[in-house]
C-alpha cells in the first residue's frame, strides 16, 4: 500500500516521536494531526508534512484520506480516541497501556472487533528486532527466569499525568507494562503474582516490585519505581543461554548471549531499525491483508496485561 495514510492523535513527546518515524518511512505519510488545542495540531503538522489539523480527536478519526490513527494521548484518553477512530472505520494503534482500566480495555477491543477494525496495543518492545531474536532463539531451550526493571524518579506533581488518577497515573501502567510485559512474551502468563509496593499521596501507585509464579517452578521478577533510578536492564536465563538485554531493556541496542561455558555473542541493533518502525509496518501489512489483529502483539495478551496489571494494583492497596 503506496502512501498509506496515518492520523495522529495528541501532539506530546511520543507523538511526535512516533509521527517522525512515520513521516520518514517508506510508502507512509502522515495526513493529519488532531488534538485538543488547535494550534499546537497544527504546529505540528507542518513539522510532520501534514496537510490537515484538527481541533477534536473526531475530526481527526473523520478525515477520509486517513487510513489509521495513532493514539498518543493519556492514557485515560485511549479508549475515548479508538472508539472514535473504530466508529470512522479507521485501523488504530493504540498507545501502550491499551487503556487507563481493563473496563476500557475490554470495550475497545469488543468494539474493534464487532466492527471488523483493526486494533493493536503499540507496545514498541515487541517490535524491536534484538527482543525478537531472544524470544525466538531455539538456543535457551526452557526458559527459566526473567528479571526486568524499570525505574526513575519523577518529582511528585498531583496534576502531571504519572501522579493523576485521572490520567491513569501510576507506574504500573506506564512502567510496569514493560518489566510485567516482557515476562509475558517469555513465560506468558502467570499462575499467581506477589506483588508489594507503596502507594503515593494520589492514591496511584508509585512503585511495584513482584515474583509472578510459573508452573514448575519457572519465574519471573519484575520491578517499576516512580521513586528512583533502576538499572533499566533484563536478564533472560534458559536452560541452554542466558540473555543480558542492556538498558533500556524495552528498546535495547545491545543484548550479550552466554552459552553453556560463558562464551559469548552480541547482537547489536542496526541504528535504521526500530521498535516504531515495526509497530506501523506492522499495521500497514495488516491493513493490506485484511487482518484485524496483529500475531506479534493480539488483543488478548493485551487484555491479560492490563488484568495482570491490575491485580498487582489491587495488591498494593
Amino acid at each position: 500500500m503506496k502512501n498509506f495514510a496515518w492520523g495522529i492523535a495528541a501532539t506530546g513527546v511520543i507523538a511526535k516521536r512516533v509521527g517522525t518515524v512515520i513521516a520518514a518511512e517508506p510508502g507512509m505519510r502522515v495526513a493529519a494531526v488532531g488534538s485538543r488545542d488547535l494550534g499546537r495540531a497544527q504546529a505540528l503538522a507542518s513539522e510532520l508534512g501534514a496537510e490537515s489539523a484538527y481541533g477534536s480527536y473526531e475530526q481527526l478519526c473523520a478525515d477520509p484520506a486517513v487510513d489509521a490513527v495513532y493514539v498518543a494521548t493519556p492514557h485515560a484518553q485511549h479508549l475515548e480516541v479508538a472508539e472514535a477512530a473504530i466508529a470512522a472505520g479507521k485501523a488504530v494503534l493504540c498507545e501502550k497501556p491499551l487503556a487507563a482500566s481493563i473496563a476500557d480495555a475490554e470495550r475497545m477491543v469488543r468494539l474493534a472487533r464487532e466492527a471488523g477494525v483493526f486494533l493493536m496495543e503499540a507496545m514498541w518492545m515487541r517490535f524491536n528486532p534484538l527482543i525478537q531474536q531472544v524470544a525466538a532463539d531455539p538456543r535457551f531451550e526452557e526458559i527459566r527466569s526473567v528479571q526486568a526493571s524499570f525505574g526513575f524518579r519523577s518529582p511528585y506533581d498531583p496534576a502531571h499525568r504519572l501522579w493523576a488518577p485521572e490520567l491513569g497515573g501510576g507506574a504500573l501502567l506506564d512502567l510496569g507494562v514493560y518489566s510485567f510485559g516482557l515476562a509475558q512474551l517469555l513465560l506468558g502468563m502467570p499462575e499467581r503474582a506477589h506483588v508489594t509496593g507503596s502507594l503515593a499521596p494520589s492514591g496511584v501507585d508509585a512503585e511495584a516490585g513482584g515474583v509472578l509464579v510459573y508452573p514448575g517452578g519457572r519465574r519471573a521478577l519484575v520491578e517499576c519505581s516512580l521513586l528512583g533510578p533502576y538499572a533499566n536492564d533484563a536478564y533472560v536465563v534458559g536452560t541452554g543461554m542466558r540473555a543480558d538485554i542492556k538498558a533500556p531493556f524495552w528498546a535495547p541496542e545491545r543484548v550479550v548471549l552466554s552459552g553453556p561455558s560463558m562464551e559469548t555473542e552480541e547482537l547489536v541493533l542496526d541504528p535504521a531499525d526500530n521498535g516504531y518502525a515495526g509497530e506501523v509496518r506492522e499495521v500497514r501489512a495488516a491493513v493490506a491483508q485484511g487482518s484485524k489483529e496483529s500475531a506479534i502483539m493480539p488483543l488478548d495478551e493485551s487484555l491479560a496485561m492490563m488484568g495482570l496489571l491490575a491485580d498487582a494494583r489491587g495488591q498494593l492497596s
